[in-house]
């Protein structure tokens, strides 16, 4: 029987393809070349191959048009975003994500944030780089305790859920929001309680965003939010950049409405609007919620392991449409 032929779109761990290459045949596609250069190669030679596993390149209708006999596409994390999934369905393409390994990762890294905001190291780091030893004796020099402090969280999926396990095991107080509500019992376990949008933002002291970006989630973090929040409150985002509106960020952060922002994820990226470097209230970090190396290796198996189960056991997981 002839082997499926799979396309690796990005930087991926090859350890964790041995199993993947034993069972498919595996081609690497271009890296570090201009982006619309790779592009106009996956473009010209997407029609030989019958899996992908990207990672941020767009797969959208022209891409998807050319890929004459594509019948899976792995994402190279949860979201899908940068894949047209309700158009790859009409074509009969399964996209399937990987939504287990990221969890952990991701979901500690939200923890390093709400951590390094309440005691504001990037303060603290660049003064002594500076050469300026500060006197923590000055009420404008301390830092924030998080133990029952509220944590809001946006999207009470499997990271926001694992969020919220580390929160409250530090003493905070947990209320979310989400598409629906969780159950009893998971509610109980995370002593979470549901709440409307509305009271999340206005009741969070750290507002931690967990969220697919949809039509309906995008730029829902805008300046009306930031003037219901609390004046000390803080914004952290390891989903995606544009759940937030970051003009109206930057400037809520620059005037006040909110105490800071420990920001993973941007708009724009890999460009960086050069404001928030200038802020003494941020922590930024270049989308790094599962890049450990536990955590890519798994990632890398999660995402092989779609089009092995799909080719070899004729069953798709994970699948997103």
């Amino acid at each position: 029987m002839k082997k499926a032929k799979i396309l690796i779109l990005g930087e991926v761990n090859d350890d964790a393809l041995a199993e993947l290459k034993e069972k498919c045949e595996v081609i690497k596609g271009p890296e570090g070349h201009r982006i619309e250069d790779d592009r106009q190669w996956v473009i010209d030679h997407i029609a030989d191959y019958d899996g992908v596993i990207v990672a941020k390149m767009w797969f959208d209708k022209e891409m998807l048009d050319h890929a004459k006999n594509l019948k899976i596409i792995s994402t190279y994390g949860v979201g899908y975003d940068h894949v047209d999934v309700d158009y790859a369905k009409s074509k009969g393409i399964v996209v399937s994500n990987c939504p287990v390994s990221v969890r952990r990762p991701t979901a500690e890294l939200a923890l390093t944030l709400i951590l390094a905001c309440a005691r504001r190291l990037h303060f603290y780091d660049h003064s002594i780089r500076e050469g300026v030893f500060l006197d923590t004796g000055n009420y404008d020099n301390q830092g924030f305790n998080i133990e029952g402090k509220t944590l809001g969280i946006f999207g009470m999926g499997s990271i926001g859920q694992l969020v919220a396990q580390f929160a409250q095991a530090l003493g905070m107080k947990i209320i979310y929001h989400n598409r629906h509500q969780l159950n009893e019992d998971i509610e109980k376990k995370l002593n979470a309680k549901y709440v409307d949008f509305d009271t999340l933002i206005k009741e969070a002291d750290f507002l931690s965003l967990h969220a697919p970006l949809t039509n309906e989630t995008e730029h829902i973090i805008d300046k009306d939010v930031f003037k219901k929040m609390k004046k000390n409150a803080f914004l952290i985002n390891t989903a995606r950049g544009a759940l937030v509106n970051e003009a109206d960020l930057l400037d809520a952060l620059k005037h006040g409405d909110i105490e800071g922002a420990g920001l993973d994820v941007f708009e724009g990226e890999p460009y960086i609007n050069p404001e928030f470097s200038k802020l003494d209230n941020t922590i930024l970090t270049p989308h790094v919620g599962s890049a450990t190396h536990v955590g890519r290796y798994n990632l890398t198996k999660e995402a092989a392991d779609n089009i092995i189960s799909f080719f070899v056991d004729q069953k798709a997981i994970n699948k997103v449409n």
